[in-house]
């Protein structure tokens, strides 16, 4: 029985507590006082399905600060946008380019769809701090 519970406690040990940290994100270049600032964090890939932590805040000047805790150690994209007309989703064209500010974490550029890999950080404990620097879209015609 001794033997037992020794093997149990070494186990707990070597479990350790369930590992988490914090990711900031730090939103520049929204336009002031129009609808809020969406930002969700992204595994796998930039889809909707993808990114399933998310919040939203009110544009309340060019920068926005959002702060998620508990995330799992790994690899995250922060995918962007400022929903400047309050319908709640990232306005596109009929070819799918955005109509609204829009930003990715990493060195994702305008010239091309976004890609997870250029996206993507390494998040390890007790966490990172993210800049995103939304793009002015395409005028709307």
């Amino acid at each position: 029985m001794r033997r037992a519970l020794t093997s149990l406690a070494a186990l707990a040990v070597l479990a350790g507590p369930a590992r988490a940290a914090s990711v900031e994100v730090v939103v520049e270049g929204a336009e002031p006082g129009a609808g809020e600032v969406y930002v969700t964090l992204c595994q796998g890939g930039l889809s909707e399905a993808a990114c399933p932590v998310g919040r939203s805040a009110p544009v309340r000047g060019s920068q926005s600060r959002f702060v998620f805790t508990g995330i799992s150690p790994g690899i995250w994209a922060v995918a962007a946008f400022q929903d400047s007309d309050g319908n709640g989703r990232l306005d596109r064209t009929g070819l799918g380019l955005p109509l609204e500010p829009y930003g990715f974490s990493g060195a994702v550029g305008r010239r091309a769809r976004p890609d997870f890999v250029e996206a993507s950080f390494a998040l390890r404990e007790p966490g990172a701090s993210i800049r995103v620097r939304l793009a002015r879209p395409l005028p709307r015609r």
